[in-house]
């Protein structure tokens, strides 16, 4: 109690021997009854998604939400502050009506209801998605931008994803062995589309249906979307409504206009899928973490003792060893 009192961390003048001085408001009256479902407290309503719509009332749907990174713990991201990134806005499905085509270089085409995906094996799986623009404000000023975590890195989030392996449902329609790469296309009113190769699909893509254990929301794709762990998010179509069987890339919109890699010598870079490996620091070390994982000592002083735990984007054997050269570096100069 003395160590925590001397960091700041307990109300002034509290004692552990010390009685209530009153009854607080909210235990002299019931609580609220149950709910269908369930809501931040009003006192988290500042953490937000950070919006940022850069075409203002011309294209309010064109743009992103970034996700609040500093404002969270752990490594899972709440289906309701997952990072967003729209085209021409998100589109408002009916379910039932909605289809999804797999068609082009097949034996057979087929059309599956939602009711029918719902029937297939399902997988679920732990991953990132992140924006290829994410981190861009640190490449628009001389001057490192005076920004909170999310507002600079926002465009990644992580989330358990459950859904029907792509795998099954292209074996559904039969591949054609001229078939190397697959057109997928979504139902928002941009038709966002992306040529995949086939490898990826016969892999470890997944036709997800699910977010953290509920039906996805609109605005990640409601109610089936494209997901290609560790590739670029553009590449994860949203509110997919076909599959096209092709020979060849499609050439569309957001892979040659947009979504291409500026190379010195004036040429544009496509289809660089994969997203590399990259850290995400929201807050500085604890010091009795960074005593943990160093092996150092570490000095005392209630501003360090008020410091949160970073979080990696990382495998933990490389984070533990990143933060070891951290903390040595930080602590052991004035040893």
């Amino acid at each position: 109690m003395a160590g925590a009192a001397a960091a700041g961390l307990v109300a002034p003048g509290a004692r552990a021997a010390d009685a209530p001085s009153a009854v607080p408001p909210w235990m002299q009256v019931p609580g609220k009854p149950m709910s269908g479902y369930g809501q931040p407290s009003k006192f988290e309503e500042p953490v937000k998604r950070l919006v940022l719509q850069p075409y203002g009332a011309i294209a309010p749907g064109n743009g992103t939400s970034r996700t609040p990174l500093h404002a969270l713990e752990g490594t899972i991201t709440p289906n309701g502050l997952h990072f967003e990134r729209h085209h021409n806005g998100v589109p408002e499905i009916d379910p039932a009506q909605h289809r999804l085509l797999i068609h082009g270089l097949v034996k057979t085409p087929v059309m599956f209801t939602m009711q029918a995906l719902m029937r297939f094996p399902r997988t679920s799986r732990v991953c990132f998605i992140e924006c290829a623009g994410n981190s861009n404000p640190n490449s628009m000023s001389s001057k490192p931008p005076q920004l909170p975590a999310g507002a600079i890195h926002g465009l990644v989030s992580c989330t358990e994803w459950s859904g029907v392996p792509l795998a099954l449902l292209l074996d559904e329609a039969g591949v054609d062995p001229r078939a190397s790469w697959l057109l997928a296309e979504g139902a928002d009113a941009a038709a966002m589309s992306h040529s995949i190769p086939l490898e990826k699909a016969l892999d470890d893509a997944m036709v997800a249906l699910y977010q953290n254990g509920e039906r996805l929301r609109p605005e990640q794709g409601y109610p089936v979307r494209l997901l290609l762990p560790g590739w670029l998010g553009n590449s994860n179509v949203k509110w997919l409504r076909r599959i096209k069987l092709i020979d060849a890339p499609m050439q569309a919109r957001d892979e040659t206009s947009k979504y291409t890699d500026p190379t010195p010598e004036g040429k544009a870079r496509q289809f660089t899928f994969p997203m590399g490996v990259k850290s995400v620091i929201t807050s500085r070390a604890r010091a009795r973490a960074c005593k943990r994982l160093a092996g150092t000592r570490s000095p005392a002083s209630p501003g360090r003792a008020r410091e949160r735990s970073p979080k990696w984007k990382f495998p933990p054997t490389a984070a533990r060893a990143g933060a070891r050269r951290r903390c040595r570096s930080r602590f052991s100069r004035k040893a």
